[in-house]
């Protein structure tokens, strides 16, 4: 089965939501001609309870980043599905997240770090940077003008940038929390969506901040035996295919690095790239390998046969990675073709 007929397969199989994405996303089909399938997406009862909780947006503490509840995972999701603040819930968490902005510009989370582990134990508005870069991706996403409400955080963001990475941040409000781990090492997961939210900017794309961290992110896949900062390992449950990509494994680092140009042509990338083609079956489709029981309703909530919306995921990074421009060494690499 080529990559038509993979496509074929999740139009064939996906939900109205994911025929939606699938078409405007990878087919580039104009929204206008879309309009009844569009409506049909939005009345499906699951993507109508993440609307419902994105609206309620800080209804939700934000106390386990891995949490899938969480609105801004929500909100991430149905924004890479092609939906935007033209549909009225999306608009409502957009303007709750921007009605909490700190004095330098970065948006805040309600969430509460008990005394023990060096917060308050009161509901407060404060940002760690496992979060902050999120919110700041939510608003480049819907459209939300860059230089008068999102530029400032950006840069006051990137200036905590140390060595091969983003370290463990967090805004005054939120006292003295870290993770565990290393004062002096870089936050594995801090510093990968800090690389998606820079992929989403053209002044930072291609700049030494984001080669630096890309390059972090590729050393620890090739050291993933020996180091595992902050207790983010790069080892068997990593390499597993999961869906949706919000958290730290090879379907989010690869999707996140595939923005890149100037790391196509690494050999550990392409390495990385090449673990996720290898999982891909005979019809060319892909199956899950570990899931999230809280989308246990989706068609990526199991294990058991290939799934259209991890399909769609899976065929959206290895079209970023053969997108022009590309580095001849790309050519060394046969299993991209197809």
């Amino acid at each position: 089965m080529d990559r038509m007929d993979a496509i074929g397969f999740i139009l064939q199989n996906g939900e109205a939501w994911l025929q939606y994405a699938t078409k405007t996303i990878i087919q580039k089909e104009s929204k206008e001609g879309l309009a009844d399938l569009r409506l049909l997406a939005l009345s499906d009862p699951k993507i109508s309870a993440f609307l419902n909780d994105i609206a309620d947006y800080h209804g939700t503490l934000v106390a386990n980043h891995k949490n899938p509840d969480l609105p801004i995972h929500k909100l991430l999701f149905l924004l890479d599905l092609g939906f935007g603040v033209d549909v009225i819930e999306i608009q409502t968490a957009i303007n709750k997240i921007m009605e909490n902005k700190d004095g330098n510009g970065v948006y805040q989370s309600l969430t509460n770090i008990p005394k023990h582990f060096g917060g308050s134990g009161k509901d407060i508005f404060g940002w760690c940077l496992c979060d902050a870069p999120l919110l700041l991706l939510a608003l480049l996403k819907a459209g939300v003008d860059y230089e008068k409400h999102v530029k400032q955080g950006v840069d006051y963001l990137v200036d905590f940038h140390k060595g091969s990475g983003f370290p463990c941040t967090v805004s005054q409000e939120v006292g003295k929390f870290r993770g565990p781990g290393r004062k002096d090492d870089p936050c594995p997961y801090a510093s990968l969506i800090m690389l998606k939210l820079l992929a989403a900017i053209p002044e930072y794309r291609e700049t030494e901040v984001a080669q630096i961290t890309a390059t972090g992110l590729l050393s620890l896949w090739e050291s993933s035996l020996e180091r595992h900062p902050y207790m983010f390992y790069m080892g068997t449950d990593f390499r597993k295919l999961k869906a949706p990509a919000m958290w730290y494994d090879i379907v989010s680092v690869v999707d996140a690095l595939s923005h890149f140009d100037f790391i196509k042509s690494d050999a550990r990338f392409l390495e990385m790239a090449g673990v996720i083609k290898s999982k891909q079956d005979k019809n060319g489709l892909f199956m899950p390998e570990a899931v999230y029981q809280k989308y246990k309703g989706w068609d990526f909530g199991q294990k058991k046969t290939p799934s259209p919306y991890l399909t769609y995921l899976c065929l959206k990074i290895l079209d970023q990675i053969t997108a022009t421009p590309a580095p001849k060494t790309l050519l060394c690499a046969p299993w991209l073709a197809g």
